[in-house]
This record gives structure tokens, C-alpha cells and sequence, in this order.
């Protein structure tokens, strides 16, 4: 009796013991009494030395009624040893209890299960799995739980619902494992459907269920189920758990619904760190950093910030580039002893650099014991933010010599940097060095290091990389293709296209904001229409930039009128619209139409600016509206209050010279403010040659080759005016130097669209398609022009040839003359023909184009370097103006 008594009284202070000191007196009582042989003594100390994490005086007092033949004490300290995490001696002890002569129950293995899950030995489980099945307790619920949680802690997520679907019986606890599997692998729309098949049964869900569902409702973004989860919450009390308050954050920042995860916060009668650093790191991603940077100072002294706050709030500082508050927030975690790992510090690097202090961010960085890739790529991003190029590739050099592998975000930066300095030598080490380290099939980098060459004016290398690239993505495609628009290289950018085309490519804005200008250079008038209807399928058609692009294209296509019905069209306009539109009229010679195009600007309250102003200017010019354009210039000044630059006084220059005002084109140059370059001289120096005044030509003349000695263009304008002068020792002078400094002329070629294909012709080619039949049509039609009074003008020879013939043989070769008799060869009478040339029409051709208009009786459309010309029985749109 007394024994009896003396064990329940030792059994009741076991079960209330709670310190190791107390412990350890019972567990001496009892092997005074004698109970230390008894299985039931030895099983609740093993258990409860477990519960106090002293998992080897649980082997201790295990040993001392080993070999045990009762499966409680081997089930006992399995149990220990796996909730200490020592899941190797747990699965050991297993094994000796499999080879011992008593046999597993029940409720051996939901801790064997558990430390299979521990070592995620997927193969362990498995074979203890077939173990249960084969004894036949798969259909407990607490084992099939145990497997239902190894199975989704190691992933195995369709081996986790097969035991859940095979279980005969299921409580709360099988739900919310397999609801949690597939929550925290990121397969939401399944947990979903658990949590739905869950909320069909009996079994009412707890708090654990609302936590391990609340992510899923978050990043499927399902806000009316979300919310009515929290109503749930709510009602059942679950809602004052900490755990799923903090899920509830959670998904309302996810939802991006801020005040409504401020309002649960608010409410929050215990708050963690977590829930601090919810709300802080929700805000930070949600781009309201103000409230990140101020909800850490207003609650600092309601909890401990953790490396998680400080480097959040750094993130904040760095994006608002408050340098003040970010020294603040440094001082605080040096103060509160708060220590960065590397990740934290490149997070200091990046907020210094981003508030413009490179001299913290290089002291951080200096500072830091380890760095990592990120470190390196922090504070060279930071120098190439803040301009200092340079430095950038210093610090690159440096990496190189202390033997750091740079990654592709570091070469992504630094071909960069190459590309805005033009570096081509810097850029071609780079290519080495990505091609050496194997990055170079980063697509990225093939994209970056093909943007580098093109700008560097290699764009033959460009194409190498290009072909040579097993993959494309649309920056590619685009990249490749603004690097042909770029160089003029308009026949291998409209193959690019067609590839692109036929890879299956889909195209993206910017690849049309590419291809439109392209089209409006080469004035492929059926390309462009195409494009247009690829935007309207692709539905980019009411994108302002697309509109912009369109109105230019069809402006320099020669369809005005569709110009103008984009512009209807469009939805928002701004001043890149207007201008278009002003500089699309101005092409024409429309110069009325220029300035109430202006003035409907002006009414719409868009303010015009500097190249507004060069388009109207451009427009008056080009229309004889002489005072019309002075207007607009003294407008510029003094109602809008623009300096004007130098391309606004070449337009005022072009304005007085283009309506032979020769000698106040030349007073409005001597009063300049700034010094005038070759191109305001050259405005002059046209003028002078078309009317005759080769007194002022030849001073002109002088000027430009003194300011700009090298430009072929110019040299070769003040080369015509001496030859025009007959100074042809003057011309050989220019010439030589030309040739001299391997400068070339930009060959004058013309094209012209026939059936769906382009036709080019240059000035001379006799190896032109139907030459033979070209030049036949030319000879009667200089003939009938002969007629009409038509003599060549020898002043567009500019060489020293006595030949009549010969000067005529040259005159009569120019490409547009070529391109317009091909044209006429090739379509029904009175078809109306439209020809393109990359210069200006000589003042020769102008006339014979004008002609063969009244006597073929059709209408030329011919778009020059400077703008439209419409030839219609025997007058031009000019009206001698170009």
C-alpha cells in the first residue's frame, strides 16, 4: 500500500516537474525506492529529461533497462531522440528495435516518420512506409499524418496525396499538412483546392489552417475569398493568434491593399518581430517608402529591429535618396550593435550610392572583411549611377587582379560603360573575357555586347554576334535593327525583319518604334502600311509613341494625308504629335497649314519647345513666309522665353536665304550672339548659287572650308560654288585634301518602288536594269524638252572638262532622272510616280523633273534631302523654293 502510494505521489511530481534541478532529485527518489527497473519510471523520465532538451540522460536512463522488451521504452526514446533533432540515432535506435525481438506499434512510427523527415531521406521513408503498410497502420491517423507531413517537407507532394486520399479517417491535423505542403512549395492553386475540400467536410478549420492558407490566397491575388477568410478569422477567434495576423499582413500587402494590412496591424493586441517587419518590408515593396522609413522610427521603441528591419529601411533610404535619414538609420544599428553580414553591407553600398555619397559607399565597402560578386557589382554600379565611368573601369581592373569572378550582371554594366564612352577597346577585352569565362551565352550579354558594337560603329561585328547567337529574344531583334537604322544600312535591316518575321517573333513596341523610322528613311511606303496594321492587330495602335512614329513614317512616305488622319485619330497628343505634324506640312510646302497646326498647338495648352520651334521656322521656310517665320522666332524669345541655339538661326538663316534675301541673311549672321557654324554658312551659300550672286558665294565658300574642313558634305557644296566660279584650282585644292584625308562623298543614289520591289540607281550606272531602254526614254524626252526651250545647266558640272558632250553626259546621269525614266518604263500611263534621293536635287534636275511632268502629263512626287517636291504639269510644289 505504502509503495503504491509512493509511486503515484513520485508519478504526479514527474509529470509536474519543471526544471532539470527538480528533475534530477525525483530521478534520484526513484532509484532510491527501487522504481529505476520499472518500464513505466524509465519512460516518463526518458520523456521529460527529452522535453528539457537533455536528450543523452534520456539515453542514460534508457541503457539502464536495456535490452528493453517493452515497445513504450523503445517507442520512448525514438520519440527523444527525434524531437531533439538527433534523427540519425532515432533511426538507429529503430533499426535495433526492428532486430529486437519486440515489435513496432502504432505508435513507433510517427516519430521514425518524423526523423525521415528530419534528413529528408525520401528512400528511408519510403522503406517505412512499406513497413507501416506492410503491419497495417497505415490507416492511423496520426501515422498517416507523420507521413503526410514527410512527404510535403521533402516536396513530394503527389506521394503526400495519395496518403491523405488512402486515409480512412482524417482530422485537422491531415488537412492542414497537406494544405501547408502545398502553400509553402508555392503550389497555391492546390492548396486552394484542399482548403475548399476541407471547408465541403465536417472538420472546422483552426488557426494553423488559416495560416497555412493565407499565402495562397496572397500570390493568387483572390482578394474577395482573402477577405472573407478574414471574416472567418474573425467570428471563430483565430484572429488573436499571432501567426495568422501576421498571414494576414501578408496577404493584404500582397494584394497591394496597404491600409488594409495597417488597419489588422493596428489591431494586433501582440505583435512580433515579424509583424514589424511585414508591414515595414510591405511597404518598402509596394514603393511607399516614406511609410516604411517612418513606421521603423515611430515604433523603434516598441520593438527590437532585427537585420531583416535594418536592411529593409536602408532599401527605403536608398530609394528615396534621403542621405540624412540613411546616416540616421546606419548610426542606429552601429549603436545598437546590430552586425551585417556581407548581404547587409551591399545593401549599405547601394543606398550610399543611390543617395550620391560614394565616399560611405566606398568606406563600406573598403570595410567589409568578405565580399561576394554582389559587393563588387554594388559599388561599380554605384561610380557608373553617379557618372564617374572611369572609375568604374578601375575598380573592374582591380577586381581582375585579386582574382574576383565577375558574373553577368557585372559585364551587363561594364559593357555598358564601353558603350557610353565609345571604348571600343575596353569593349572588345570585355567580349574576350565573357567569352573565356562562358558567359557570353548569357543572352543578355550577347543583347549588351551587340548594343556596345553597333554604337561603337562596328556594326559588321554586331551582325557576326548576331548570326552566331542559337537564341533571340525581342531586345535582340531590336537591337540588331536600330543598329541598322542607325548606319543607313536599310537592306540588311528589312532582312532582319523578315527573319524575325519568319522565326515566329512576336513582336513588342519597341520593335515597331524601331522599324517605323526605318521605313520612313527608306520611304518603303507598303512596308509601313503593313506595319500599321500589325499595331492595330497587336492592339499598340493608341500608344502616343506609336502615333508619333506613324505620323513621321507616312509624312516621309509621302502620304500626307494619312499623316494627318493619325494625328485625327490619336486620343492624347503632346508636342512631339504637334511637332510632327508641323514639320510633315512643313516637308510639303505647306507653311499655312504649319501655323495652324502651330496655333491649334498653342490652343490646346501644349507649350512648344525649342524643336517646335525649328519645325515651324522649317515650315515658313520652305513656303516663302518670310515675316511668317521672323514671327515665330521673336515669339521663341520673348513670349516663350527660349535661347535659341544654333539650329534656330540656321532656320532663320535658311528662311531669309531660301526667299533670295541674301544681304539680310548675312546681317542676321554678322549680329549672332554665338559664333555661326559651317551649316549656317551653307544655307547662305545655296542661296547664292541659285541666284546667281558668286560674289557672296565665293566669301561663303572661304568660311566654310576654314570651319569645317573635314565634313565631305560641306567641302564638296564649297567645291560646286568655285566650280561654278570656274576657279578650278580652288576645286582640285578641296579635292585633294579630301582625298588627301580619306574622306568620301556620300555617293547620290535614288529609288524608286515598283510591283512590291525596291529599284535603286546611282548617278552614271549603266549596269542599271533596263539601261539601255532608260537611256533611249531619257534621249526623247530631252528632245520633246528641247522643244519647250530646255538647255543643261553646265554650272551642276563641278569638273574641268572642255567637252560639251561630255558635261551633258554628266548632267543627264543623275540617278533620280534614272530612277523617274524607270518609273515611267514600268507603269500605265498616267500613273502617278513617287522617287526618293538621300541629297538634294540639283537645281538641273529640278527643271527636267518639271518638264517631263507636263509632257508624259503625270504627277512626280520626289522627296529629296530636304523635303517633298510635286511635279504636276510642268510646276513644282517649291515654287522654286528648295
Amino acid at each position: 500500500m505504502q509503495t503504491t502510494l509512493s509511486s503515484t505521489l513520485i508519478s504526479k511530481a514527474l509529470s509536474s516537474s519543471s526544471n532539470l534541478k527538480e528533475l534530477r532529485r525525483i530521478h534520484a527518489l526513484v532509484i532510491s525506492l527501487g522504481l529505476d527497473g520499472s518500464d513505466f519510471f524509465s519512460g516518463k523520465l526518458i520523456d521529460k529529461y527529452s522535453h528539457l532538451k537533455q536528450p543523452s540522460s534520456s539515453l542514460s536512463v534508457f541503457r539502464r533497462v536495456s535490452p528493453a522488451k517493452n515497445v513504450y521504452l523503445w517507442n520512448s526514446i525514438i520519440r527523444a531522440l527525434s524531437q531533439n533533432g538527433l534523427f540519425s540515432k532515432a533511426l538507429d535506435f529503430y533499426e535495433k528495435l526492428r532486430e529486437s525481438k519486440v515489435s513496432p506499434d502504432k505508435y513507433t512510427f510517427p516519430s521514425v516518420v518524423k526523423a525521415c523527415a528530419g534528413l529528408c531521406n525520401a528512400e528511408m521513408g519510403d522503406s517505412v512506409y512499406e513497413q507501416i503498410v506492410g503491419l497495417g497502420f497505415e490507416s492511423d491517423v496520426y501515422v498517416g499524418n507523420a507521413l503526410i507531413d514527410m512527404y510535403s517537407r521533402m516536396g513530394l507532394l503527389g506521394r503526400a496525396r495519395q496518403v491523405f486520399d488512402e486515409m480512412p479517417v482524417r482530422d485537422i491535423v491531415s488537412w492542414n499538412s497537406l494544405i501547408s505542403g502545398f502553400s509553402s512549395h508555392g503550389y497555391y492553386e492546390e492548396a486552394l483546392e484542399v482548403y475548399h475540400e476541407l471547408r465541403k467536410s465536417w472538420i472546422v478549420p483552426d488557426s494553423f489552417t488559416v495560416s497555412s492558407v493565407l499565402p495562397a490566397f496572397g500570390n493568387l491575388l483572390v482578394v474577395k475569398e482573402g477577405q472573407g477568410l478574414h471574416g472567418f478569422a474573425v467570428k471563430s477567434g483565430v484572429d488573436s493568434v499571432v501567426v495568422v495576423n501576421n498571414g494576414l499582413l501578408a496577404m493584404y500587402l500582397k494584394f497591394s491593399r496597404a491600409t488594409d494590412a495597417r488597419r489588422v496591424f493596428d489591431e494586433m493586441v501582440v505583435k512580433d518581430s515579424i509583424s514589424y517587419n511585414s508591414m515595414i518590408c510591405g511597404y518598402l515593396n509596394l514603393e511607399v517608402c516614406e511609410e516604411s522609413v517612418r513606421m521603423f522610427l515611430e515604433k523603434l521603441d516598441q520593438f527590437k529591429p532585427d537585420t531583416i528591419t535594418v536592411s529593409s529601411v536602408l532599401r527605403a533610404c536608398g530609394h528615396l535618396r534621403d542621405l540624412r535619414l540613411a546616416k540616421y538609420v546606419h548610426d542606429y544599428m552601429l549603436r545598437a550593435g546590430i552586425v551585417l553580414e556581407t548581404t547587409g553591407n551591399n545593401v549599405l553600398i547601394d543606398m550610399y550610392a543611390k543617395c550620391g555619397d560614394m565616399i560611405s559607399a566606398r568606406d563600406v565597402f573598403k570595410s567589409m572583411e568578405c565580399k561576394d560578386i554582389v559587393s563588387w557589382n554594388s559599388i561599380i554600379n554605384g561610380y557608373i549611377q553617379s557618372g564617374d565611368l572611369l572609375e568604374a573601369m578601375k575598380l573592374f581592373k582591380m577586381m581582375t587582379i585579386m582574382e574576383e569572378k565577375a558574373d553577368h550582371i557585372t559585364y551587363l554594366m561594364l559593357i555598358s560603360v564601353s558603350t557610353r564612352l565609345a571604348e571600343l577597346k575596353f569593349g572588345r577585352g570585355l567580349h574576350s573575357n565573357v567569352t573565356k569565362s562562358g558567359i557570353y551565352f548569357d543572352l543578355s550579354v550577347s543583347n549588351a555586347l551587340i548594343d556596345m558594337y553597333a554604337k561603337c560603329g562596328e556594326v559588321g561585328v554586331s551582325l557576326k554576334i548576331f548570326n552566331s547567337m542559337e537564341t533571340q529574344d525581342m531586345v535582340t531583334w531590336n537591337t540588331v535593327i536600330s543598329a541598322c537604322v542607325r548606319f543607313g544600312d536599310f537592306a540588311t535591316g528589312l532582312q532582319v525583319i523578315t527573319r524575325m518575321r519568319n522565326s515566329g517573333s512576336v513582336p513588342d513596341m519597341a520593335t515597331f518604334l524601331v522599324i517605323l523610322p526605318m521605313c520612313a528613311s527608306l520611304a518603303a511606303k507598303r512596308l509601313g502600311r503593313e506595319i500599321h496594321c500589325c499595331l492595330l492587330r497587336f492592339g499598340y495602335e493608341s500608344e502616343l509613341r506609336i502615333g508619333n512614329a506613324l505620323i513621321e513614317m507616312y509624312s516621309k512616305c509621302g502620304c500626307l494625308e494619312s499623316s494627318f488622319r493619325v494625328f485625327e485619330h490619336m486620343s492624347r497628343r503632346d508636342v512631339v504629335t504637334w511637332t510632327g505634324l508641323i514639320y510633315a506640312y512643313g516637308m510639303y510646302g505647306k507653311g499655312e497649314k504649319a501655323l495652324e497646326a502651330f496655333a491649334g498647338m498653342e490652343k490646346s495648352g501644349i507649350v512648344p519647345d525649342n524643336v517646335a520651334f525649328i519645325a515651324i521656322i522649317y515650315a515658313c521656310s520652305h513656303s516663302g513666309l518670310v515675316e511668317e517665320g521672323l514671327v515665330c522666332f521673336d515669339k521663341m524669345k520673348t513670349h516663350y522665353k527660349i535661347e535659341p541655339l544654333i539650329e534656330h538661326y540656321a532656320c532663320v538663316v535658311d528662311l531669309l536665304s531660301r526667299s533670295q534675301k541674301i544681304s539680310k541673311a548675312e546681317e542676321f549672321i554678322q549680329a549672332m550672339p554665338i559664333k555661326p557654324n559651317a551649316s549656317i554658312w551653307a544655307s547662305l551659300l545655296r542661296a547664292c548659287r541659285t541666284s546667281g550672286d558668286m560674289e557672296t558665294a565665293e566669301r561663303v565658300s572661304k568660311k566654310i572650308i576654314e570651319l569645317n574642313p573635314d565634313d565631305p558634305g560641306y567641302s564638296i557644296l564649297a567645291s560646286n560654288a568655285y566650280a561654278a566660279l570656274r576657279k578650278w584650282d580652288e576645286v582640285s585644292l578641296i579635292r585633294k585634301s579630301l582625298k588627301d584625308k580619306h574622306i568620301k562623298k556620300n555617293p547620290g543614289y535614288s529609288w524608286i518602288e515598283i510591283s512590291k520591289k525596291v529599284h535603286v540607281f546611282r548617278a552614271g550606272d549603266d549596269s542599271a536594269p533596263q539601261s539601255e531602254a532608260i537611256h533611249k526614254s531619257l534621249e526623247i524626252l530631252y528632245s520633246l524638252m528641247a522643244k519647250e526651250g530646255y538647255i543643261p545647266d553646265p554650272r551642276e558640272v563641278s569638273q574641268n572638262l572642255e567637252d560639251e558632250e561630255e558635261k551633258r553626259r554628266l548632267i543627264c546621269g543623275h540617278s533620280e532622272r534614272l530612277a523617274i525614266a524607270f518609273g515611267l518604263l514600268n507603269t500605265e500611263p498616267g500613273t502617278p510616280l513617287q522617287v526618293m534621293k538621300n541629297l538634294r536635287v540639283c537645281g538641273d534636275c529640278h527643271e527636267v523633273t518639271k518638264l517631263i511632268s507636263k509632257i508624259v502629263g503625270r504627277e512626280i512626287l520626289v522627296r529629296d534631302a530636304n523635303r517633298f517636291h510635286l511635279f504636276k504639269d510642268g510646276i513644282c510644289s517649291c515654287k522654286d523654293r528648295w
